[in-house]
């Protein structure tokens, strides 16, 4: 697909989403590869845009130059920002909030702390990407292993083969002290992506370094 022709097909993508305001996203594309830049209310529609994009075929990688502005004059007090999402983890319940640490700066959120899981990561960071006051975050939670590498390998193996959209032969699995690098080639990014979710649904990765080619 030309870059032109890509380029056209995000924009339109997003003007038909209904919670994006992308009246003040820029998107160029150069051989496949998407650079959004400007600006959204809300650290949600950044993250939506990103979704959206990605989604779209004959995209193969997208650099995201995005900033949060949310609108009027009030800004949420840093110390009010910290104390929502204190609460949205300790509300969610699959998130051991016991164990997880939030710090805000100029609206900037950060997670820190240690996990067993990904998921459970990946569960804080949805439990506070939506608050109101958030211009971004930070998520460095740690997922400690406690499996072995072989087990994860195999794991992830399993997976893949289980996925209707991974053509399970072409990817490669390493893994070692909690990292997993994938190897390959796919013939779609959608495909990459598929992959790279699996990966991280292992327990005990704490890493993935995606190295897959997009065909």
């Amino acid at each position: 697909m030309q870059d032109k022709t890509l380029r056209q097909n995000i924009i339109d993508e997003l003007e038909f989403e209904p919670s994006i305001d992308a009246a003040d996203i820029g998107v160029a594309v150069e051989n496949g590869v998407v650079t959004l830049t400007g600006h959204v209310p809300a650290y949600t529609q950044k993250t939506t845009i990103e979704a959206t994009v990605r989604r779209i075929r004959g995209v193969r990688g997208i650099a995201e130059e995005i900033e949060v502005r949310p609108r009027g004059s009030h800004v949420t007090a840093d110390d009010v920002v910290a104390q929502r999402a204190v609460n949205a983890l300790k509300w969610h319940e699959i998130v051991p909030d016991e164990k997880l640490q939030v710090t805000v700066s100029k609206g900037w959120l950060t997670l820190t702390g240690a996990v067993e899981w990904q998921y459970q990561r990946d569960a804080a960071m949805h439990a506070i990407k939506g608050l109101a006051g958030i211009t971004g975050i930070s998520n460095l939670i740690e997922v400690v292993p406690k499996v072995s590498a072989p087990d994860v390998k195999k794991r992830i193996e399993d997976a893949f083969k289980r996925d209707a959209e991974i053509e399970a032969d072409a990817i490669k699995v390493h893994v070692q002290d909690g990292k997993v690098t994938l190897e390959g080639k796919v013939k779609a990014y959608r495909e990459r992506q598929a992959a790279e979710r699996a990966a991280w649904s292992a327990a005990g990765v704490r890493h993935v370094d995606d190295r897959i080619t997009v065909l």
